[in-house]
């Protein structure tokens, strides 16, 4: 098979199989795991390891350092420091030693216990990361534990990056190797990070006056490279330098603009590492080894989760708590596999031993999602104060709750739950807030805020905070898979209740309309038209036709905005526009109306300039009734129309 040949079914393949994971809602890292497992030569042989695909393999480990250490925030570690150094620290050290103990008992070099330490101590920060977030849990006590530990295992490749290479040396020089890569990596980190800070940001300086895209990427990838030769120049690795440029670049301003701009390389690269670790295992060597492989997995996910366990027990984490931390970090991560290929590239452990590890490694990835899944339910089935523990949060939940009649259920109390709460408390609208940050509701609740701890998506939280006898209930931060589940349990414990969303896009529109949102409130719509009516004004529009504009747009995507009742109150209003606009109107069937037993359809009163917006019948509200509606007594239909043709409708369904 020739290069291009090669290429076009590796794309191929790639790009089905993470269709694929991304429909079934896996993680794509998986998929290109998949991907190497099947088409490599101990799968279907489709394509044959060769120099240049590691070459290109190296480059996205490269470009994933570079990625972490754009993301390393000094400021973060400092407000961090206690469970990144502390309950970080501990994991990994502890993790280490325990590994390094186990291999010298079964035999192994201490060497291979070392690196193999090292391995087993990482987490994956992709997939850990991601279904925190979809669950909206970064910022609870158990997020934060796992986040500090995570970022610590970023750090730690760095030093295992300096060791793996020195010890494979082996003999009486390698201790003097290791003293002399540690003393080079110590000079390296100085020298950069301390004469690098200014220079790099003069020379971005330089680089951005031009204003030219391609020269950015340029000196982007210019920077990125030439640390990473630099380092391996030095006898240390590609990776290191990479991670130092992406830690200089960090601390610019031009941080998020070089982030966008590498992105697209770094995941194609990125994926193509996967895919050539995938290529490496060996099915018959791993049917033959099957129980090791098993014996490992098993290993690795309950050992790795008592440790961690019991270390965040040490830092007086709540049992919960620990628990949840040790099962979302149970499984191993990108960065053992940066640092396997490290060890197979300069032959630190056996092959078969790589190949063990490298089977119960993509396993326990696998399993991550489900882990994380049902967390909640073994950690109720294990801890068994923690339902006492989720009683006294209910319990504090339906104190707050249990006076309040009518009140809005404000989930999250980030910044637009805030700013919603301010708005309620000057019409005197009660309310009750949800969030899962522990430190915000500390805070709020001291400033005498009504704000509880709580997870919305939670059926007994949301009765807990009395949502069955709310007025409406407002999901306030952008994230589409939790407000689906608040939806969910909104329609298990009232449906009749209102829930109004906001989304970043019109993306999930229909998903969350069907859910059962009342509203969908889209970031980009709105900042838009905050845009447009600015730049209208300024450009001399008439403030009355900008505001109408606005109001038309608003009225066309809303459907709770189309239209208002018209009172008194609105003829001074009438004075500033052009022509009327649309207004509601109600009217209520008698047991005379000669629209009784008609449907819409059959009225047609759209013939007549008119809407129907909703029909209410006893309690239920109708919103965009279809057109085979068949109209009972008692019935209130509310009208979309201007004045005339209100009063027509209203002839056409009375009948008077």
């Amino acid at each position: 098979m020739n290069a291009l040949a090669s290429v076009l079914v590796l794309l191929g393949s790639a790009v089905a199989v993470v269709a694929l994971f991304r429909m079934l809602k896996l993680p794509s890292l998986l998929a290109y795991l998949f991907v190497g497992v099947t088409i490599g030569p101990h799968g279907l042989g489709w394509l044959p390891e060769s120099a240049q695909t590691h070459a290109l393999a190296e480059f996205g480990v490269v470009f994933l350092m570079f990625t972490i250490g754009l993301e390393f925030s000094l400021a973060q570690l400092k407000a961090m420091q206690r469970l990144v150094f502390g309950l970080g620290g501990a994991q990994v050290v502890l993790t280490t030693l325990v590994v390094l103990g186990m291999s010298l008992s079964w035999g192994l070099d201490w060497r291979a216990g070392l690196v193999l330490g090292g391995i087993i101590a990482m987490s994956s920060t992709a997939i850990v990361g991601k279904l925190l977030a979809e669950r909206v849990e970064l910022h609870s006590n158990h997020g934060r534990q796992t986040m500090g530990v995570l970022l610590f295992q970023d750090l730690a490749v760095v030093p295992f990056l300096v060791l793996i290479p020195a010890l494979a040396r082996g003999g009486d020089g390698m201790f003097e190797a290791l003293a002399w890569a540690a003393l080079k990596a110590a000079l390296a980190l100085a020298l950069i990070l301390y004469f690098g800070q200014k220079l790099m940001r003069r020379w971005f300086h330089i680089i951005a006056r031009h204003k030219m895209s391609e020269l950015f990427m340029l000196n982007v990838l210019l920077i990125t490279l030439g640390l990473a030769y630099f380092t391996q120049q030095a006898e240390l690795s590609l990776a290191l330098g990479a991670f130092l440029a992406g830690v200089l670049i960090s601390e610019t301003e031009y941080r998020y603009q070089v982030e966008a701009d590498i992105q697209p390389f770094r995941d194609v690269l990125l994926g193509l590492f996967f895919i050539t670790v995938g290529m490496q295992l060996d099915f018959g060597v791993l049917m033959h080894q099957a129980v090791w492989v098993a014996l490992l997995l098993l290993g690795l996910l309950a050992g790795k989760m008592a440790l961690i366990f019991l270390v965040a027990r040490a830092f007086r984490c709540n049992t919960g708590d620990a628990l949840r931390t040790g099962l979302t970090l149970a499984q191993a991560g990108e960065f053992g596999f940066v640092l396997l290929a490290q060890a197979d590239k300069i032959s630190t452990l056996p092959p078969v031993l790589l190949q063990i590890v490298l089977g119960a490694m993509v396993l326990s990835m696998a399993l991550a999602p489900l882990l994380i899944h049902y967390r909640e339910a073994i950690v109720k089935k294990l801890v068994a104060g923690e339902w006492m523990s989720q009683a006294a949060k209910l319990h504090e939940i339906a104190v707050k709750s249990f006076a309040v009649q009518g009140h809005v259920v404000v989930c999250g109390y980030g910044r637009s739950g805030q700013n919603l709460t301010r708005f309620l408390e000057r019409e005197h609208i009660p309310f009750i807030a949800l969030d899962l940050d522990p430190a915000r509701v500390k805070l709020a609740a001291a400033a005498g805020e009504s704000v509880v701890y709580g997870d919305a998506a939670r059926r007994e939280v949301l009765q807990a905070a009395g949502s069955s006898r709310a007025r409406a209930v407002v999901v306030t931060y952008a994230d589409v898979p939790s407000a689906l589940r608040v939806l969910s349990a909104v329609q298990a414990v009232n449906s009749q209740v209102p829930v109004i969303v906001r989304t970043v896009d019109d993306a999930e529109l229909d998903k969350l309309l069907k859910a059962g949102a009342a509203e969908v409130v889209p970031e980009v719509l709105e900042g838009s038209l905050m845009l447009a009516s600015h730049a209208l004004i300024l450009l001399g529009v008439p403030l009355a036709r900008v505001l109408r504009s606005v109001r038309e747009v608003r009225e066309n995507r809303y459907s709770l905005l189309k239209g208002f009742f018209h009172g008194a109150t609105d003829e001074p209003e009438e004075a500033f526009t052009e022509h009327v606009e649309p207004r509601l109107y109600t009217v209520t069937l008698t047991q005379r109306a000669a629209a009784l037993g008609k449907t819409l359809a059959e009225l047609d009163l759209a013939n007549l300039g008119v809407s129907v917006s909703a029909v209410r019948r006893g309690n239920i509200r109708g919103v965009d009734p279809t057109p085979d509606t068949r109209l009972q007594e008692g019935d209130t239909v509310v009208l979309l129309g201007r004045p005339a043709a209100l009063a027509a409708a209203e002839l056409r369904l009375s009948g008077d």
